[in-house]
């Protein structure tokens, strides 16, 4: 009896061990046809490698090469600085209103209203200090200038026009601290840097050389700690500098456009 018990305990262990790896085997089929349908499309991707077509069977690309293009390139943009360099070139209509167009200037947060306009062909009448001398010693065509105040500050810009570059930077650099465009008073603006110390700025871009003067409208000295009036100065020059490069932008369009 004891035999025949032990027979059978050994015949039940085998079983169970049996039993598992079979399951073991089924798990590992499961995720083996779980992998290969993920890789592949559907019913053809379960099929044996046998049943694939040898290398020889599958059909080469029989489509032949594509179209075949000649290499382009986009020529390169026109530089809006070119048309501004030169009269020759800088043909497009221009005066203080177009430079300085609406009636107001923003510039961030701040907002400056415009005063009068002026634009002369003798450009010394329209200069104070050294500054006429420099203007007529460069061959200055034509002086344009607008005024634009805020809070009891005003400052004008004048604008130089030259037939080249090179006499524009040579005005600009010819100029010293006491080459100073005269200040424009009228729509609102009453007159100021007259007498008065005031803060003045040169500076030269293309066949332009722009200047600035600014100061306070009750006739007081400017000094280093009223940095709104350089504020001011710093911001119409800066405005200016960027309608003269839109008026080359402008120009460099319309040639490539043609």
């Amino acid at each position: 009896m004891a035999e025949a018990s032990e027979s059978r305990n050994r015949r039940r262990r085998w079983m169970l061990v049996g039993g598992g790896a079979l399951a073991t085997i089924a798990v590992g089929a499961a995720v083996a046809v779980a992998v290969v349908s993920a890789d592949g499309d559907g019913q053809a991707s379960n099929k044996p490698s046998s049943q694939l077509p040898a290398t020889a069977d599958i059909p080469s690309d029989t489509t032949g090469p594509g179209p075949s293009f000649e290499e382009t390139s986009a020529p390169p943009p026109l530089d809006p600085k070119e048309f501004i360099s030169d009269v020759k070139k800088d043909t497009a209509p221009i005066g203080p209103d177009t430079l300085f167009p609406g009636t107001q200037l923003t510039m961030g947060e701040t907002v400056y209203k415009k005063g009068a306009l002026a634009s002369t062909k003798t450009c010394a009448s329209a200069a104070q200090g050294t500054l006429g001398a420099v203007l007529t010693k460069n061959d200055c065509t034509r002086l344009m200038r607008v005024t634009y105040i805020r809070d009891g500050i005003a400052v004008t810009v004048g604008v130089a026009v030259f037939d080249t570059e090179a006499k524009a930077l040579k005005a600009k650099n010819d100029a010293d601290s006491k080459s100073v465009v005269q200040s424009l008073s009228g729509s609102g603006v009453p007159t100021f840097c007259r007498s008065a110390i005031c803060r003045s700025t040169s500076n030269a871009y293309g066949r332009y050389a722009y200047f600035t003067v600014a100061g306070f409208t009750n006739g007081k000295d400017v000094k280093q700690k009223d940095t709104k009036v350089f504020t001011t100065g710093d911001d119409l020059a800066e405005f200016t500098f960027r309608q003269i490069h839109r008026r080359g932008e402008a120009q460099a369009s319309e040639a490539a456009g043609q």
